[in-house]
């Protein structure tokens, strides 16, 4: 619903309940939710945006496009060996699912912004977890700032494994917010090797704020539902696709 109404800026509730195959009732119960939580205004017959960047909140992304999230998270963790091995993880969904997978790894470092995924993998004793300072995102649940550009910079990452909201051939990797830019821009400076992961229909859109160009980039793993000839634009580019 949130994306629907991204769409456009503002929707009425009739066109909500076409949609989503549902009554006007039922539509009008979830618009006092979302309106609840700030994320929508409700307005006379519908809804519009709230003048935000349009940012999905992390607790409602897990459930999107769960099963190519899975397959993408599993195909980034393979390509890390089983040996001492510095991986920095951004936040997301899909880099929490990267995470998962790791979780029994033998003999990883995991360096993070992200209290999600800290939270995640703080349980495997064998793993030994790195987090940034920062001011945290309550969006994102991500701490972004000088504090965590300053701990990416003061360590050596072997793989970098970031999360986008949007990855295309002109604009690079991007996010919504500029200072989560910043941070992870200086956590792809500090890797010898980057991965993208992120699912198709993030491929070929823009958000507001360039993590990393696609030059930074080596690796991109996405799903089949990725836009064919953007994905071709990219190996164009010198970037090694991975569709899953």
């Amino acid at each position: 619903m949130l994306d629907a109404i991204a769409e456009t800026g503002e929707i009425r509730l009739p066109d909500l309940a076409h949609r989503f195959s549902t009554s006007a009732a039922t539509m009008r119960r979830d618009l006092t939710v979302l309106a609840d939580q700030g994320l929508i205004v409700r307005t006379h017959g519908g809804a519009k945006t709230n003048g935000m960047s349009g940012e999905v909140p992390v607790a409602l992304r897990d459930n999107r496009f769960a099963e190519a999230k899975r397959r993408i998270a599993r195909a980034a963790a393979a390509r890390i060996p089983r040996e001492r091995h510095a991986v920095a993880l951004s936040g997301g969904s899909t880099t929490a699912g990267v995470a998962r997978e790791l979780a029994t790894h033998a003999d990883l470092t995991i360096v993070t912004n992200s209290l999600s995924i800290a939270s995640l993998v703080s349980a495997h004793p064998r793993l030994k977890i790195v987090m940034t300072g920062g001011i945290l995102r309550p969006q994102s649940l991500e701490l972004v700032g000088v504090l965590a550009e300053g701990t990416f910079s003061a360590v050596n990452i072997t793989t970098a494994i970031l999360g986008a909201d949007g990855v295309s051939a002109e604009a690079g990797v991007t996010t919504h917010d500029e200072t989560e830019a910043r941070t992870n821009h200086a956590m792809v400076a500090r890797a010898k090797q980057t991965i993208v992961v992120a699912d198709g229909s993030k491929i070929g859109r823009a958000a507001l704020a360039q993590m990393a160009p696609i030059e930074a980039i080596d690796v991109l793993i996405t799903d089949e539902s990725a836009d064919a000839a953007e994905l071709d634009r990219l190996r164009g580019l010198g970037v090694d696709v991975v569709v899953v």
